[in-house]
């Protein structure tokens, strides 16, 4: 316990430095004053540790919320002061994810599969590496796609400044070397658990080097584009304004605000959590965000998500518990109050290079290639959804990642997969006749289920069976294996009727077998004893060789 809050009083150090910056800047993009952007960052981290599922998640203004309550602002009443409407939008977010919460609605989430999460990660750390090149290198540029970096770095009054380009590229090399090349060599002088804590003290320690850097050469004077003053810290505790007028005009920004933060927070979540085999609840996700925002509404902030970049650079970092996030909140207010004037001193560029850093230690393509591998689809998805990341921007990559997962499982459940089995001989066991040698019983066709019937692909059944069925006219009995089959709704029940009629008026027998309870439950509530008159078997075997 000792060793996991000493790993996340330095995790929240570090990222208590990144975060200042990036909170002042985030508001500012959102049309707000800059004190929203730290007040956003305090308290909803805090109120996220107390009701999140995710160990690393870092919450506070992000990229994509800021454009959005910019545009939320712009269509809000005229007289509004920007940031009381800022106030009330993260209340209607926070309302709107509590109540999602609490109507179970975090089953959505099972809509972002594997391919989708592995290329939102992909695109967002490129795209996060893309955003930061120019403050890297010095340059005026500036955008959070590809499309709008090249256009605005094309336009740039200043393309570049080497001065600037010096500190970002130096302070990349050391924070690379701080990594394997230092963990090594402090391992041959001392333990292993004291080296790798002295290398993730690294990333502070590049910081520090390149404040006394900065201010030794007044690097400010020189056209190093410095973090600069940072705004006096009081605390406006209270509600955001009860005008109703006003909550009904941004209530529909806020529902979507609400969805782009929880789909893109649980995407941030569950894509770093794959990496450590943790488990993210998406149903405390929901409260964890829904209290975050509740927090920044009533703290003078903005409406908040989980940052993938603040989180990648969490971990990286070492936190180990949701405590690191709380620490990160302390040391921000304090790094405010008492080291305002250093940190002023500190060059954007270190701060590039250190996101930068981070970003790359998340980028792997050996997904991608064991996706091709496995399904050309599923890996075309991965690939489109990286590629809309990166170029388009998070909204559009989910949406089209969304519809994609959607589309496949629609094709793959629109037909029932029926297959014909026979005895393997000297066992009870039933398989596929196309796959094993199997024995077929004259007069009996045995067929397995292999889907649930549901209104997806419940008018198939009929023809699925008929065309087995063509290849066998003797037939005079059907055995449906059903175990396969999970649930039967009121469109299956249909269709199972259906066939049982048509059978009937064939002289052919319908009989089920391994039927799972929650199933036969189902089928008896809908009254299918009236028209049923076919036998239930406990086992399949039994039921190929019943004599009546």
């Amino acid at each position: 316990m000792g060793d996991a809050l000493g790993e996340d009083l330095l995790a929240a150090v570090v990222v208590g430095v990144l975060l200042i910056p990036q909170s002042l800047a985030y508001a500012l993009l959102a049309g707000l004053p800059p004190q929203a952007g730290l007040y956003a960052s305090l308290l909803p981290l805090i109120a996220y540790a107390a009701f999140g599922s995710s160990r690393v998640m870092g919450v506070g203004p992000v990229a994509v919320l800021a454009l959005m309550i910019s545009q939320a602002l712009a269509d809000a009443p005229a007289g509004v002061a920007p940031h009381d409407a800022a106030l009330v939008l993260a209340a209607e977010v926070a309302v709107l994810l509590a109540l999602a919460a609490g109507w179970r609605l975090d089953a959505l989430a099972a809509l972002l599969s594997v391919p989708v999460l592995q290329g939102f990660e992909t695109g967002a750390a490129l795209s996060i590496a893309l955003s930061q090149l120019p403050v890297l290198l010095g340059s005026s540029a500036h955008g959070s796609s590809l499309l709008q970096v090249i256009d605005s770095w094309r336009h740039a009054a200043v393309p570049w400044w080497p001065l600037t380009a010096v500190y970002g590229v130096a302070a990349l090399v050391a924070l690379w070397l701080a990594k394997a090349p230092l963990l090594r060599g402090l391992e041959r002088l001392m333990p292993a658990w004291r080296a790798q804590a002295m290398t993730r003290l690294a990333p502070l320690g590049v910081l520090l080097a390149a404040i006394g850097v900065a201010a030794a050469t007044q690097a400010g004077g020189r056209g190093v584009d410095l973090v600069g003053s940072l705004p006096s810290l009081e605390w406006p505790l209270g509600w955001p304004p009860l005008d109703l007028a006003l909550w009904r005009e941004l209530l529909p920004s806020a529902a979507l605000i609400a969805l782009v933060c929880f789909v893109s927070s649980l995407v941030v979540a569950e894509s770093l959590a794959r990496h450590d085999g943790m488990r993210i609840d998406p149903r405390r996700e929901l409260a964890g965000l829904a209290a975050a925002n509740a927090a920044a509404a009533i703290g003078g902030g903005m409406p908040v998500a989980g940052s993938f970049t603040r989180s990648v650079v969490n971990r990286q970092a070492g936190a180990r518990t949701r405590m690191a996030g709380v620490f990160t909140a302390l040391w921000m207010a304090l790094a405010i109050l008492v080291l305002a004037r250093p940190l002023a001193l500190l060059p954007t560029a270190v701060l590039a290079a250190t996101i930068l850093a981070a970003v790359a230690a998340v980028f792997d393509v050996r997904p991608f290639r064991e996706a091709w591998r496995y399904s050309r689809v599923e890996g075309a998805l991965m690939a489109v959804v990286a590629g809309l990341t990166l170029v388009q921007g998070v909204a559009w990559a989910l949406a089209v990642g969304v519809a994609g997962s959607i589309a496949l499982l629609l094709q793959r459940t629109a037909r029932p997969h029926v297959a014909l089995i026979g005895r393997v001989p000297g066992t009870e066991h039933y398989r596929n006749v196309g796959r094993h040698q199997v024995e077929l019983t004259p007069g009996v066709l045995g067929l397995r289920i292999d889907e649930s019937l549901l209104f997806i692909n419940a008018r198939q059944l009929a023809d699925v069976v008929q065309q087995q069925l063509a290849g066998h006219p003797e037939t005079r009995r059907i055995v449906l294996l059903m175990s396969p089959v999970n649930r039967i709704d009121f469109s299956g029940l249909t269709a199972l009727r259906a066939l049982h009629e048509l059978l009937r008026a064939r002289g052919i027998r319908l009989d089920l077998s391994e039927v799972k309870g929650p199933v036969l439950d189902g089928l008896r509530d809908g009254g299918w004893s009236a028209w049923f008159d076919g036998k239930v078997f406990l086992s399949h075997h039994q039921a190929m060789h019943e004599d009546g």
